[in-house]
């Protein structure tokens, strides 16, 4: 068995282990897994990671929204932009020459999988990694988003695997004016699909949710111009950039990831109580859908097992993407 960093490649589950721990360099790998599902029953799923940093450093597992994947920043042998890429970079707390960062794609990113995905599946799915790898406990889990709840899940579930926990942008459970605004995004993929227009209706579905990842705020700097009239038609000034987001989106994303990994947020819920592993809660002032109570209720169910950072910044749920500085800062201090 090898890694190869060109292409990932089927790997056997139980061969996974002495290469990629020997390895300094980003390697990338997948290999089968049997997965009990909470809600669709036991499946034969296909696991796929990326490794990056020295195989003697500390593993840092990363994890962030539903569109976030294995990748999460350049590399020698994978050049092209991570979804993390200001956070995992030299001079970084987490700089891959001095951390083993450590990602996947969720369960379900690929659309194979049309059934219920409980982010506790996520959870079950890192812990057969881990094992894959010969990993017996991460250093640290940052989550953000989705990856948030897919951390607060490992804690409950497996908290023997990771030592510290970092979640920003998530709480205990959705909120529901948050589930609301998904609950129409994915209408908006349903109607796309009864009018054979699926690509149409998953873009709508991405720029809803463009929306409430970001703030008025920033809406009102950027977009502050007159509409015109184009075509016949009253066009603003944003449309432009919701149109580009949307066909962003459509170009890597399968429809049926999508509405199952939606779907996904909506099924979490955990007992703050039962998290066991030192949590630093991180909270964005403006956050639409993970509003600053739900992450101060969250803390308080933590008891001393958790603390609250709170970033203030216009870029909302999108914050831990965009303020780069701010979160670095913080995990700094959670990481020590």
């Amino acid at each position: 068995m090898s890694l190869v960093n060109e292409k990932p490649q089927t790997l056997p589950q139980t061969s996974a282990r002495a290469d990629a721990t020997a390895l300094a360099r980003t390697v990338r790998g997948e290999f089968p897994i049997v997965l009990a599902l909470r809600h669709a029953g036991t499946r034969t799923l296909t696991l796929r990671y990326e490794v990056q940093g020295p195989a003697d450093a500390p593993v840092v597992f990363i994890a962030g929204g539903i569109s976030a994947h294995r990748h999460a920043s350049a590399s020698t042998e994978f050049p092209e932009k991570g979804w993390a890429n200001e956070l995992v970079a030299a001079g970084r707390t987490l700089d891959p020459s001095k951390r083993r960062i450590l990602a996947f794609d969720f369960v379900g990113a690929d659309g194979t999988l049309d059934a219920p995905i409980d982010p506790a599946d996520q959870a079950d799915a890192i812990v057969a990694l881990l094992d894959a790898l010969d990993i017996d406990a991460l250093h640290a889990f940052v989550g953000y988003s989705y990856g948030a709840l897919v951390g607060l899940h490992l804690a409950v579930r497996h908290p023997r695997r990771l030592r510290k926990l970092v979640v920003a942008s998530g709480a205990h459970k959705p909120h529901p004016y948050a589930a609301a605004w998904r609950a129409l995004q994915r209408k908006a993929v349903a109607l796309g699909q009864l009018q054979c227009a699926d690509a149409q209706g998953l873009s709508l579905a991405r720029q809803f949710a463009m929306l409430s990842y970001r703030t008025p705020e920033e809406f009102g700097e950027r977009f502050d111009a007159l509409p015109e009239v184009v075509n016949g038609r009253v066009r603003v000034a944003a449309e432009d950039y919701l149109d580009a987001a949307g066909a962003q989106y459509v170009a890597r994303t399968p429809v049926t990831a999508f509405l199952r990994l939606s779907e996904s947020i909506d099924l979490h819920n955990v007992d703050p109580a039962q998290v066991a592993v030192p949590t630093v809660v991180v909270a964005v002032e403006g956050d639409r859908l993970v509003p600053l109570a739900d992450h101060v209720a969250l803390v308080e169910g933590l008891g001393t097992r958790g603390s609250l950072r709170i970033v203030r910044s216009p870029y909302g749920h999108d914050a831990f993407l965009k303020e780069t500085d701010k979160i670095d800062a913080i995990l700094a201090s959670a990481l020590k």
